[in-house]
């Protein structure tokens, strides 16, 4: 793994997606137990291949929160050390088992084949690890907007989506008015 103190090369400054947009064919599901032990399951198979020890891996997603229903995809969150350095963790994810979905800047997302985990890598230090996790404890202390968000993903998922990534963008308002009340009774 690089040291922090190293020249980056720069960033990839645009979006691939692997493979084209993808209809969204899933439906929530009530919660269920057995997304922890997938996850935990993943999170040996991620460590075995990075072989690093000290890596941040973390459930994040609705199917991180019990309670929560969700779209059987159990999301996971993974900190590197430097994110334009493929060569440190892409290769050994693809080598587990795992294919490569997106490419952009400061974000990659790899995947099982049947696409029921999607591993989303940053640097280490990136907000964006932040932000999941600030959503995902607040959902899973906070009933009330865990009920909210459920609800949306409910009114959102009656519709048809062609592309996966339009149904994620629609939940976007929701998620920053839980992630500000989030921030707010964190404050307190």
């Amino acid at each position: 793994m690089r040291e922090n103190h190293e020249r980056r090369r720069p960033d990839v400054t645009g979006v691939e997606l692997v493979g084209g947009p993808e209809r969204l064919e899933h439906q929530l599901q009530g919660y269920d137990g057995r997304w922890a032990d997938a996850y935990l399951e993943h999170r040996g198979r991620i460590l075995e291949a990075l072989g690093a020890s000290d890596a941040q891996i973390e459930h994040i997603g609705s199917t991180s929160v019990p309670g929560l229903a969700a779209k059987p995809i159990i999301d996971i969150v993974v900190a590197v050390d430097d994110i334009t350095a493929e060569e440190d963790y892409l290769d050994a994810l693809l080598s587990a088992g795992y294919e490569l979905r997106v490419r952009e800047p400061g974000h990659r997302l790899v995947r099982t084949p049947v696409r029921d985990v999607h591993v989303h890598l940053y640097e280490r230090g990136d907000p964006a690890v932040d932000e999941y996790l600030l959503l995902r404890d607040h959902l899973r202390s906070g009933p009330t907007d865990r009920a909210l968000y459920e609800s949306t993903k409910r009114a959102l998922l009656s519709r048809r989506w062609d592309d996966m990534n339009d149904y994620a963008d629609a939940k976007t308002e929701v998620i920053t008015a839980v992630k500000a009340r989030a921030r707010s009774a964190r404050e307190r």
